[in-house]
């Protein structure tokens, strides 16, 4: 077996320096030469770990990922987005690279991934930003929004949502679970963590040669680690629903610039959900893709641009 010694005296026989790998280390990405850092921060409790790029001085763009994912899941829209924005990509508190204390010590809800968020953004000096949310990204963005309007400049959904028109069926047994939280339901909620479901969530409704297996192969590493935290989100989700009336009325005070990009076969969130935000915001821009949940994965480089032209008229 390899020791750290072995390892050591390999390299000095080799004359290759041995690299401490860090955190911080840059990695170069995308065709115009940027660079995306990985860096840490404490908020709280809570070890933030996030993706950032581009100039400091520029536009803020947030980026919130959802479930099961992390900000992986915008590894390729970073690069679209860096050339002309400071991107900022956070790991939800019981996803990807972050770090909480364990279930029992914190409080895995909503509020809480919510308050992380904002901490971040606290400690990162961002006073106004734009912010793209998916999924559970959603109920994150739109309570940061609706309890500091000021900062935020404009919303970018991706199949992230805000109305109830926008549920579909397959929150079925997770509506059970709302309605009774015995121990029956929540064990029928652990089919939604396997790998089958996982990939089902990438697959359903998105041509096969569009998608790799790299990004469900990920999503099931998070999965793993801890299924209860991942069943106490399920079980909070109820909250977020009970906040739609007030996200609404947000956007119908504040009208913020909104860019809705959606999936129309999405299992979970139907595009009734995109076309409602036009009812709060008549001039929300809402474009429809022949894909599933994660439209950004099969997608991308045509949402990219959509973004791309979005920001560039709404955000100075």
């Amino acid at each position: 077996m390899l020791t750290i010694k072995t390892v050591k005296k390999l390299m000095m026989t080799l004359a290759l320096p041995l690299v401490a790998i860090s955190v911080n280390a840059d990695a170069n990405t995308g065709t115009d030469g940027g660079k995306v850092r990985y860096r840490t921060a404490m908020v709280g409790e809570v070890n933030m770990f996030y993706r950032e790029a581009g100039p400091k001085d520029a536009p803020v763009v947030l980026l919130l990922h959802g479930f099961p994912t992390s900000s992986h899941m915008y590894r390729n829209l970073i690069p679209e987005l860096s050339g002309s924005y400071h991107v900022i990509a956070p790991d939800l508190p019981g996803f990807g690279s972050t770090t909480a204390p364990p279930r029992g010590q914190y409080e895995y809800s909503f509020d809480n991934l919510s308050k992380a968020v904002e901490g971040l953004t606290e400690v990162l000096d961002i006073e106004k930003y734009a912010v793209m949310v998916f999924d559970y990204g959603a109920p994150v963005g739109f309570r940061l929004a609706a309890a500091n309007p000021g900062k935020v400049a404009a919303i970018i959904t991706q199949n992230g949502n805000a109305y109830e028109e926008g549920l579909m069926d397959a929150w079925g047994p997770i509506r059970a679970y709302w309605q009774d939280p015995s121990q029956k339901n929540r064990d029928t909620l652990r089919a939604l963590l396997t790998a089958d479901f996982t990939k089902f969530q990438y697959t359903h409704g998105t041509p096969a040669d569009r998608l790799g297996p790299d990004a469900w192969t990920h999503d099931q590493a998070i999965l793993d680690r801890d299924a209860e935290l991942q069943l106490d989100l399920f079980g909070d989700y109820k909250s977020n629903v009970a906040l739609y009336p007030m996200w609404q009325a947000y956007l119908r005070e504040y009208r913020p610039a909104l860019l809705a990009v959606w999936g129309t076969h999405d299992p979970f969130f139907g595009p009734a959900g995109a076309e409602a935000f036009k009812r709060d915001i008549p001039d929300a821009e809402v474009h429809l893709y022949d894909a599933g949940h994660f439209a950004l994965e099969s997608h991308g480089k045509e949402i990219a641009g959509v973004i791309k032209n979005f920001l560039a008229k709404k955000l100075k």
